[in-house]
Parts: structure tokens; C-alpha cells; sequence
């Protein structure tokens, strides 16, 4: 009996585990589901035209439809996408030219609170009339489900069909275009157009873009890039300020671009100047430009389709350049409708000028004063001191005493010395200038022609009149007529007074050196005598 209650006891509790078990389970799965639902609410997304307006688009002209996607979530959205659904339409029509086989953009990422903003450009169907027209735009992405928004455009006539009817039409025609004019006077009431300031997330950083807003009419319309060529972003042209850049100013150099694509804006558009590298060795080499603030790096929002802008850089100039032309890079790295990068680049050629850099020496006139008709030799040395060259070099003196005197130099390369020699002539007394003017011409390697300037002084003196010296002559005795005897005599007189005092100075030297050796022999012969006593 005690057995038998014991395995009843045993199926009993065997049952109530599996039963509080199977209770277990439920609850975790509860749990489960209601994390599940909770965690699905932390990611939300809102879809929404700017400012609520409605846009009205008319006959053959491209317009930009503007959807602001917010996320208003907790957490971050990534791989969100969205396009027109062509076959959700809920008036099974399209308002606008099929001109690409997909309209979908796509956004990486999109931080939680934040905005970004997308554009479809769009062009009227030529039949569409006026009326109001259903959009229906899905979207998806890796935390959402697929779903939908409904937004709503108004269109117009085609401006032929907005005439008065004729007396050939019937009452009926004149009922469809008087309903049709009040169609769309009530659709011009509830109709607008106006895009707000967004926000685009590119590479997970969320930054301000705005566009040149602006229509661009033509036939062609507009859209997407997907399906479509990759919009091109030119440069047109350049300009600098000043014109003539020389080497070690600064100067601001401005670049016109055009986006030739006639469909697709482009935006978010980076631009990067690469110079190249210039210098003697490895401690002078640099950049030939190089930023005078700042860097070499510009950005722009955007160009829209067809349009053009200007950039615009403030650059320095190596101050050891060669008057050359200098090839400069312009890489361009920029975002088509659908946010695919795009790069290129295109080359720009700076001419690049140098001033001349030269000096004189100390000029030399020899003599620094000429009487009329007689000449002095004026020279010094030209120091080319720069890195340009000069050629035909010429020196003209001038000045009101002097005859014009033209000199050749030639050429004179960098870092050499060329030498100034000229003989000027005095033909008229300078009584109150004495200035000579030497101007030295010079030309660059465009055939410019530029001058230099140096003043010096050279007096020029009357000459003395024949006239008058003849009057002199007369005036004087008849005894200075003849030739002055008197100097000469005297001059004979102290000669040979000279030449006699030399003569008996040299006889009484004579004289004395005999003297002097006879007695010198009369003591040698005296000696020998004694000895021989």
C-alpha cells in the first residue's frame, strides 16, 4: 500500500513540474515578445514634405520634390531606402516623364533626431493636365519593416490648352474648360512650393548642405543619376588678382566651374589645389603656391543642374620662381542626386612673373670738368642681381651741355656684370645745370621695354676767344715782343757755375789721392831701409 501511494505521489509531482515548467516557458516567451515589442519602438523614422507644402509643377519644367527623413528613434538607422512606388500609385497614374529605370536613394546612416534630406527632380508629363496627383513614396531599411507615405503634387495645362474655346466648340467643351478652369484656380489656392534648410548625413557626420536653388526649363527633365550619366563638374576658366602674379606676392586666384549635366545637381563638392614642387635643393624645395591663410582645401555646397560658381583661394608665390608659366592640379571630389562619390580633376596654368633686380656702381667721370669741345669719359658696371634676364640693354646719356651719346650693352644674364663705358662731348657751357641724364633701356622675355633713370654732374666751361687773346698780345711793350733773353742768361750763368764748381772739386779729389799714395810709398821705402841697416 505504502508503495503503490508512493508512485501516486511520484506521477503527481512529475505532473505539477511539467506544469510549472510549461508556466515558466510561457512567461519567458511573454517577456520575450514584450522586449521584442519595446526594442521595436526604440526605432522609428518620419517621413515628411518640407514646411507641408504642396508643390505645383509646371508645363516641360524640371523641379526638385524634396522629402525631410527623420529619425525619431533611439536608435541609429542605417541602410535606409526610398522611392516612388510606380505601382502602389493610388490613381494608377504617373504625373511625371519616366526617364530613368530607378529613383531610389539611399542614405547609409542617420544618427537618432537628426534630418536628412532627399531630392527627386521631376518634369511634368506633357498630357497631364491639372490636376492633383497622388505620390506614394515606400521606404525600408535594417530596423524597419517596409511602409509607406502619401504625399501630393498639383500640375497645370499645357499652355495651349489654357485658350478661350472657339465658336466651333460645343457647350460641352465649354463645360469641360470652364470646370477645368475652376479646377484649377482651386488647386493654384491650395497649391505652394518652398524647400526647407535639412541636414545630410555623409560618412556618419551630420553637416548643413544647401543647394543654389533654381529651375532649370528644358526638355529633358530631370532625375536621378541611377540609370543615367555621371554628372560633370568642369573648369571653365580662371582669373587672378592682381592679372600679373609675380614671384613672393600674394594673390587670390578665383576658378569658374559649370555642371554640364542638364538632369542631375551635384553637392557636398570638396576641392583640393596641388602646386608643384620648386627649389634648388632639398631646403628651398616647396610648393610654388602655397596658401597665404588657411589650406589649399575649398568647399562648396553644390551647383545645380546646368549652373555654374566661382571658387576662390588666396595664394603666395615662391619668391625664388622662374618667370615660367606653372601647371597647378585641381582635384574634385563631389556627390551626384544619388549620393554616389564622384572625382575628378583638371589642370590649371599660372604664369608666374619676375621683377628685374640689378644695380650700379659708383660712376666714374673723368674729367669732372670739360670746356667746350673737349670730352670726358663717363664708365661704371651693371650688377644683374636677379634671376631674369635682360636684354638689349642700352645706356643714353643727355644733358644740356653735352651732345647725346647712345651705348649698346646687350644682353646680361643673371648674376653677371656688364660694363658701361661712353665718351660725351661738351658743346655748350652749362652755366646753371650741370646734370647729365644717363636712361637705361632694357626688355623682359615678352619684348616689354622698361627704363631706369641716374642723374650725374659734368660742368662744361666756356672756351677762351681768339679775339681775345690777340687783344692781350697787342697791349703788350715793344721789349716783351722779342724773345725774354734775361731768364735764359741766367739760367746759362747757374749752369756753369755748377758744372765749374763740380770740375775743381773733382781735380782737388785728384790731387788729394796722390798725395796721399806718395806718402804712403816714402813710408814703405823708409822701412826698408832701416831693416837692412
Amino acid at each position: 500500500m505504502n508503495q503503490r501511494m508512493s508512485k501516486r505521489q511520484k506521477k503527481s509531482a512529475l505532473r505539477i513540474f511539467a506544469l510549472a515548467l510549461a508556466v515558466l516557458v510561457a512567461a519567458a516567451s511573454v517577456q520575450v515578445q514584450t522586449k521584442a515589442e519595446e526594442d521595436k519602438k526604440e526605432v522609428s523614422v518620419e517621413v515628411t514634405a518640407p514646411k507641408g507644402k504642396v508643390l505645383t509643377y509646371e508645363y516641360r519644367k524640371s523641379k526638385d520634390f524634396v522629402l525631410d527623413i527623420k529619425n525619431t528613434g533611439k536608435d541609429v538607422i542605417t541602410n535606409f531606402v526610398i522611392a516612388p512606388d510606380l505601382k502602389k500609385d493610388k490613381d494608377s497614374e504617373w504625373p511625371f516623364k519616366t526617364e530613368y529605370h530607378k529613383y531610389s536613394k539611399t542614405i547609409e546612416k542617420i544618427e537618432p533626431g537628426k534630418t536628412v534630406q532627399v531630392k527627386f527632380a521631376f518634369t511634368q508629363r506633357d498630357d497631364a493636365g491639372a490636376r492633383r496627383y497622388t505620390l506614394v513614396f515606400a521606404y525600408s531599411a535594417d530596423q524597419l519593416e517596409e511602409d509607406e507615405e502619401v504625399f501630393y503634387v498639383n500640375t497645370v495645362k499645357k499652355p495651349e490648352d489654357k485658350k478661350d474655346s472657339s465658336d466651333n466648340n460645343s457647350k460641352t467643351d465649354n463645360s469641360k474648360t470652364d470646370k477645368s478652369k475652376a479646377d484649377k484656380t482651386k488647386t493654384d489656392k491650395s497649391s505652394g512650393e518652398g524647400v526647407g534648410s535639412g541636414y545630410t548625413d555623409f560618412g556618419g557626420d551630420t553637416s548643413p548642405v544647401s543647394y543654389s536653388e533654381g529651375d532649370s526649363s528644358g526638355e529633358e527633365g530631370g532625375g536621378g543619376s541611377g540609370g543615367g550619366s555621371v554628372p560633370r563638374v568642369i573648369v571653365t576658366g580662371f582669373t587672378t588678382k592682381p592679372a600679373k602674379v609675380r614671384a613672393g606676392d600674394d594673390f587670390t586666384l578665383t576658378i569658374h566651374l559649370k555642371n554640364t549635366s542638364k538632369k542631375s545637381r551635384v553637392g557636398n563638392m570638396l576641392f583640393d589645389l596641388n602646386a608643384p614642387e620648386e627649389g634648388a635643393d632639398e631646403q628651398t624645395t616647396a610648393p610654388a603656391f602655397l596658401p597665404a591663410s588657411g589650406s589649399s582645401v575649398v568647399y562648396l555646397d553644390g551647383i545645380k543642374a546646368g549652373g555654374t560658381a566661382d571658387i576662390s583661394i588666396n595664394l603666395n608665390a615662391k619668391s625664388d620662381l622662374l618667370q615660367k608659366p606653372y601647371s597647378v592640379e585641381l582635384r574634385m571630389q563631389y556627390e551626384d542626386a544619388d549620393f554616389n562619390q564622384v572625382e575628378a580633376s583638371s589642370s590649371l596654368s599660372i604664369p608666374v612673373k619676375q621683377d628685374a633686380r640689378f644695380e650700379f656702381s659708383n660712376f666714374q667721370i673723368n674729367p669732372e670738368s670739360i670746356a667746350v669741345e673737349e670730352e670726358a669719359n663717363i664708365m661704371c658696371s651693371l650688377y644683374n642681381m636677379g634671376r631674369l634676364k635682360l636684354y638689349n640693354v642700352k645706356a643714353i646719356f643727355e644733358g644740356a651741355g653735352i651732345d647725346t651719346e647712345e651705348i649698346f650693352v646687350g644682353n646680361v644674364e643673371p648674376g653677371a656684370t656688364a660694363s658701361i663705358d661712353a665718351m660725351v662731348k661738351g658743346v655748350k657751357e652749362s652755366t646753371d645745370d650741370n646734370t647729365v641724364t644717363m636712361t637705361m633701356t632694357y626688355e623682359n622675355e615678352e619684348g616689354e621695354v622698361f627704363t631706369e633713370v641716374k642723374e650725374l654732374q659734368l660742368n662744361v666751361n666756356a672756351p677762351e676767344a681768339p679775339e681775345e687773346m690777340a687783344e692781350m698780345i697787342g697791349e703788350m711793350p715793344e721789349e716783351e715782343k722779342g724773345f725774354p733773353m734775361a731768364p735764359v742768361i741766367g739760367l746759362i750763368v747757374v749752369l756753369a757755375g755748377i758744372a765749374s764748381t763740380v770740375f775743381i772739386m773733382k781735380k782737388r779729389r785728384q790731387k788729394k789721392n796722390r798725395n796721399e799714395e806718395e806718402e804712403l810709398l816714402y813710408e814703405l821705402d823708409g822701412t826698408s831701409e832701416d831693416e837692412c841697416e
